[in-house]
């Protein structure tokens, strides 16, 4: 009978802790998928005019920091600078890693905490990414609806402007979008464009920004290397305006 026994309880435990790329993706069938994640980062990098107008990498991560989605803006895997596509990656992790339901911190508010004697110093070596993951080919696939990295968790800390938390209608923290493949400031800019487009933008008065409307904004704050806030983010080539980007709901 022990054989029997063992065979039953295999099924019992695949039934509840199901095997495979499938499972780990079973929190993604409730975020934007490849194809409106590609059409959000398009639309964004179109509209937003600071920084260096280049191409950019975007990543989508669920709530346990699995990677949903990857696309690029560009006619090719090669029209952005190929290390942006894990760089952004990180920033979604980062900003899922660090976001709460009732605060918001986007990878730009981390920048001043974690330098040396910040209340955060140390936080960009705490979750190393997995190299494994990241580099997983191959590579004709990256920024398609097959890109390796969907299903696996990529891990890392980023902590300059790009990764923003994404907040479904409840208020809820679902998970995370990172950006990356210009300025960090267009970066945030351009992230926080594709958030809005999402429509997972439901965040009003949950951040450190001091606008309410724009709660995980970045800010400008930095003088004689202090931040006044203590989450402050240096000002880029080409700055934009981050008091005109569009209120959260």
């Amino acid at each position: 009978m022990k054989p029997l026994r063992t065979i039953g309880l295999a099924a019992v435990l695949a039934a509840i802790y199901p095997l495979g790329a499938n499972a780990e993706l079973a929190s993604c069938r409730t975020l934007p998928d490849y194809a409106a994640l590609k059409a959000a980062l398009t639309s964004a990098v179109a509209d937003e005019a600071s920084g260096l107008d280049f191409q950019m990498w975007a990543t989508i991560v669920d709530r346990d920091g699995i990677v949903c989605a990857v696309a690029f803006s560009g006619s090719d895997r090669g029209s952005q600078w190929p290390g942006s596509r894990v760089i952004s990656a990180q920033k979604a992790n980062t900003a899922n890693s660090f976001s709460l339901n009732g605060l918001a911190l986007s990878t730009a508010n981390l920048y001043s905490a974690v330098q040396p004697g910040g209340s955060l110093y140390g936080l960009q070596a705490s979750n190393p990414v997995d190299t494994a993951a990241a580099y997983r080919g191959p590579s004709r696939f990256f920024g398609t609806a097959n890109d390796p990295l969907v299903g696996e968790k990529i891990g890392g800390v980023n902590v300059f402007g790009g990764g923003l938390a994404l907040y479904d209608a409840y208020g809820k923290v679902v998970g995370a979008v990172g950006v990356s493949g210009d300025t960090s400031c267009a970066d945030h800019m351009i992230g926080w464009r594709v958030r809005t487009a999402l429509g997972l933008d439901f965040l009003a008065g949950k951040g450190v920004s001091g606008d309410a409307a724009r709660p995980d904004n970045i800010i400008y704050d930095i003088a004689g290397g202090v931040s006044a806030s203590g989450f402050g983010h240096p000002t880029c080539i080409n700055t934009g305006d981050q008091t005109l980007l569009p209120a959260v709901q």
